[in-house]
């Protein structure tokens, strides 16, 4: 079957397993387990010295594991991928894989909190600095760049500000400064959306949001495309011999899957930033249904966004899927399949009236997630950017009345209903 290009839908099902050839289990098995026996001495030597592939310790590697990297990169595009205990923990293994100090990063400045504090506060402290920069101009990110500049960042849809980045522009301003262009995927998931196929060079999600889909299991994952040349003299980690890895040239040794090589061996194992088996092994379980989920995300937020765009309580709403949206035509481009499952608007009456509406919400639960098949709502300015000063919340795309829906599988009606008569206490 080497020669079959399979769709997204039995990717998701089947990609990176095959039945368990001992017990013929159909269902991916869990390797609960932190370590794994050796054949020998000569063979644990070799696993040691990447010249024979396998697992040695779980923080590094393990079956289950391997399964939902290789799924996630085949609904990708790409190569190769890593997965970590959370979306911030790939994030970080991702830049940290080949950024030190006195090296910068051009990123988006409408991001979520988190993000933003670690680019802004947290990496600073290690010496990497940052400049962040409106998205909405592609040249932008060009001007930002210094001749220390090591990548260049964005996410595709932005959280919570749900703007869309150009991201085939973004990549060629990135290609052309000779650094890789990191998208965050989380927001849109793999299945209305591929960076790698428009122009980035490896893409993060937290794969707790969409990925899992329930609500039940941190994880992250890192993908690369294998077709960034860490060569061109920018990247000397990644073609000099590795002091914290026996001397190996990842690179010259790995190829089109070097910068997970790296990431692995030189990011996960000294940090250990590694997912568990059995989140791993959860979100397996989510990937199996993330297109018919996502399709249902895409149809109950359109309808809710036509909802509010009518209601008189509501003084903006913003969804790219609206036609009148300032990101439908990128997102019509990127993302053709829907325009993902989050909307934000704000609520005549300011802040007060902000708190009355959640307060009143029955079942759409106050929390600060996204991704779940529940619907969710939150505050992000009192929440997820209440570190932030003002300015800084407005440049992130959040204004003070702004309030973000994450909206779930529910039957449509109900969640119209759940809104409106929210909406009339506030």
């Amino acid at each position: 079957m080497a020669d079959r290009e399979f769709g997204f839908e039995t990717l998701a099902l089947h990609a990176g397993q095959i039945p368990d050839r001992e017990t013929g289990s159909r269902a991916a098995p869990l390797y609960q387990t932190t370590s794994f026996v050796f054949d020998s001495a000569d063979h644990a030597a070799s696993l040691f010295n990447l010249q024979t592939f396998g697992n040695v310790y779980t923080r590094l590697s393990n079956p289950t594991t391997a399964m939902f990297e290789e799924r996630m990169a085949a609904l990708e595009g790409g190569r190769a991928a890593v997965a970590t205990a959370s979306g911030q923990a790939a994030e970080m293994v991702a830049l940290l894989n080949i950024c030190q100090a006195g090296d910068h990063v051009v990123s988006s400045s409408k991001l979520y909190g988190g993000t933003h504090t670690m680019l802004a506060v947290n990496f600073p402290k290690l010496g990497i600095e940052a400049t962040l920069v409106d998205p909405d101009d592609p040249e932008n990110f060009r001007r930002a760049l210094r001749p220390n500049t090591k990548a260049v960042f964005s996410e595709t849809l932005g959280n919570p500000a749900i703007n869309m980045v150009d991201i085939a522009a973004v990549g060629a301003i990135a290609r052309e400064a000779g650094v890789p262009f990191i998208v965050d995927n989380t927001a849109a998931s793999p299945y209305l959306c591929q960076p790698l196929r428009h122009g980035a060079d490896v893409v993060v999600h937290s794969a707790t949001k969409f990925i899992g889909g329930h609500g039940t299991s941190m994880g992250g994952v890192v993908v690369e495309s294998g077709t960034f040349p860490w060569d061109n003299g920018k990247f000397p980690s990644m073609t000099e011999p590795s002091a914290g890895y026996h001397g190996v040239r990842f690179f010259e040794t790995f190829g089109d899957f070097a910068f997970t090589m790296k990431a692995r061996m030189e990011v996960l194992r000294v940090f250990g930033p590694s997912i568990a088996p059995f989140n791993a092994w959860l979100l397996l379980q989510g990937l199996e249904t993330l297109p018919v989920r996502m399709e249902r995300h895409c149809a109950n937020t359109l309808g809710v966004a036509r909802f509010l765009v009518d209601h008189p309580k509501v003084a903006w709403v913003n969804y790219p899927g609206l036609a009148d949206n300032r990101y439908h035509a990128l997102t019509r481009r990127y993302m053709p399949r829907g325009a993902g499952a989050l909307l934000s608007f704000g609520i005549r009456g300011g802040y007060a009236a902000g708190v009355r509406f959640i307060e009143g919400l029955q079942f759409v639960s106050h929390l600060a997630n996204i991704g779940d098949a529940k619907s969710l709502v939150i505050h992000p300015a009192s929440t997820t950017h209440r570190q932030l000063s003002e300015a800084d919340q407005v440049k992130a795309g959040v204004p003070p009345d702004m309030v973000r829906l994450s909206i779930g599988l529910e039957t449509l009606d109900d969640i119209l209903w759940d809104l409106d008569q929210a909406l009339s206490r506030a």
